[in-house]
């Protein structure tokens, strides 16, 4: 499987308060954005939104792969 690596510094600013955030993968930064999405939409929202984008795979897609070496 491939690996992705993220450098990135997120600054999230709302009435209640702030927060800043420096995902180093993929699944850190997935966290963080439904962490955001459910702040700002409430958890139903949030929930239909994200269930969009699995609407874009089939249950069983494996992701990216890495490419084979002969």
């Amino acid at each position: 499987m491939a690996t992705v690596s993220i450098d990135a510094d997120i600054k999230a600013k709302w009435p209640q308060g702030q927060c800043s955030y420096s995902p180093g993968s993929a699944e850190e930064l997935a966290i963080i954005g439904i962490d955001l999405l459910v702040k700002e939409l409430g958890t139903q929202s949030a929930l239909a939104f994200i269930e969009q984008v699995f609407e874009k795979y089939p249950a069983d897609h494996l992701g990216a792969q890495a490419p084979e070496r002969e």
